[in-house]
């Protein structure tokens, strides 16, 4: 992914003429926002042409796909597992557990116990919280998770972009230590350009430092 990534970026910056590195420097943040914005959704979209090539394989593996109303049902028991083993972690606010319309849900987990500045590694103290999000994977495995990492503003887009894809990558390997089939996950890294929170304060980096994981049903 990463050799994808960066040959879709020298194809982005040849296009928009900034194919060297004044150029880059030179393109203020929404620029270089738009241009990896971008690049992440090609990264999806060949993450999901890769599963569609493996669908039935992944099918198999998982017992079969959701359908109809047990797609709901499946994906709000989830959640209410999910709110339950976690309700310690959401009211100290190291957690937010959200579900959308389609039924998906995104678990977004903050670098207060997670990562420290500059660093994938995953603090031991975030360990049992993890591994209640990835025994609750493990007994819902008909979805599937799109992990992204994501970095405050501070420091550029070479050290941030691969320090999202790693942080991606550190909870990802986790999971897969905890018995979460790999197939099912698939890694982005976001860098700096999707905060939550205002980069002015510590507080709000904080936040920013975080890992989002989007879990969706696997559908027939």
């Amino acid at each position: 992914m990463k050799k994808s990534l960066l040959a879709g970026l020298a194809m982005t910056l040849a296009v928009s003429g900034c194919a060297n590195t004044s150029g880059w420097d030179s393109m203020s943040n929404t620029q270089k926002g738009a241009i990896i914005g971008t690049l992440g959704g090609a990264a999806a979209g060949a993450a999901i042409s890769h599963n569609h090539r493996g669908r039935g394989a992944l099918i198999g593996a998982v017992g079969g796909a959701l359908a109809g109303a047990a797609i709901g049902n499946y994906m709000d028991q989830q959640k209410r597992e999910l709110d339950i083993n976690l309700a310690s972690e959401v009211q100290a606010g190291n957690i937010v557990i959200q579900q959308y319309s389609d039924k998906s849900i995104k678990v977004t987990m903050t670098s207060a116990t997670a990562f420290d500045t500059n660093s994938y590694q995953i603090k031991p103290g975030f360990y049992p919280t993890l591994n209640k999000i990835g025994n609750t994977l493990v007994k819902y495995p008909k979805t599937t998770m799109a992990i992204s990492g994501h970095t405050d503003n501070q420091g550029n887009d070479v050290i941030n972009q691969p320090l999202s894809e790693n942080r991606a990558r550190a909870v990802s390997g986790y999971f897969g230590g905890r018995g979460v089939y790999g197939e099912r996950m698939s890694v982005y890294g976001r860098g700096r350009y999707e905060p939550r929170a205002s980069n002015a304060t510590e507080a709000g980096r904080q936040l920013n430092r975080r890992v989002e994981i989007l879990i969706a049903p696997i559908t027939e």
